[in-house]
């Protein structure tokens, strides 16, 4: 072999072009196959849709959250891009509810992305990281959202947490058969949201309690230490 033709010392070696394009069908099955039946497909059926065997499926995806993130960088990387869209409206209200309205439609338009946001996957550090990201840009927009005195004061982070899992028990359920009765649910959500606020509100789930539900929820029984609960 050319010695110029080798990798630099600790670099993996290239793909294989064969290798290459089975793992360019896997991801494209596993959109196709998530976006359709939500993330508890097996590995199994996107193996199948994509046309290779169960042994090469793993072979490039070890575990179902490697192929989770990579199926849904993008999808994440748009849901990031709604918050910065939301932080540079001059109108946080505006923002605010403009957000809640992107996000929501991108859980309705993909049943896997409906699940992605409802679930944690710790090993797949760049997807976490980016929806922390976001996560805290929201935080930001809501206390620029109560500050001009539309959000209701009570209004808590973890309540967009509990907004993704109504949306995608919505989504998830009514499926082709009512696909528009999401943007029923959100609109009645952001009235709720909006002051004065209506009644008082029972307290919000603490954010540990919340991380293990999401934990639970995802699939392949992923395990994880539990958050510091001091931060």
């Amino acid at each position: 072999m050319n010695p110029a033709a080798q990798p630099p010392d600790g670099a993996a070696p290239p793909m294989r072009s064969d290798a290459e394009r089975n793992r360019g069908r896997i991801i494209a099955a596993a959109r196709a196959v998530f976006g359709r039946d939500g993330l508890n497909a097996s590995m199994a059926s996107v193996a199948r849709e994509a046309g290779v065997g169960i042994a090469t499926m793993f072979r490039h995806f070890p575990a179902k959250e490697e192929l989770v993130a990579a199926v849904f960088a993008d999808r994440m990387d748009a849901y990031a891009d709604a918050v910065a869209v939301a932080l540079a409206d001059p109108d946080p209200w505006h923002g605010f509810t403009g957000y809640i309205e992107a996000a929501c439609a991108m859980q309705a338009a993909d049943y896997g992305f409906a699940d992605v946001l409802t679930m944690t996957f710790p090993t797949a550090k760049a997807l976490e990281e980016r929806r922390n990201e976001a996560y805290e840009g929201m935080v930001r927009l809501i206390d620029r959202a109560k500050a001009t005195g539309r959000l209701r004061a009570d209004f808590d982070p973890s309540d967009l947490v509990l907004m993704h899992m109504a949306n995608a028990g919505v989504v998830n359920a009514t499926g082709d058969a009512a696909p528009d009765a999401w943007r029923r649910v959100v609109a009645l959500l952001i009235q709720s949201f909006e002051a004065p606020a209506r009644g008082t509100l029972p307290a919000s789930p603490e954010h540990a309690a919340l991380y293990r539900a999401m934990l639970r929820a995802s699939p392949a029984g992923i395990t994880a230490p539990e958050p510091d609960k001091s931060s």
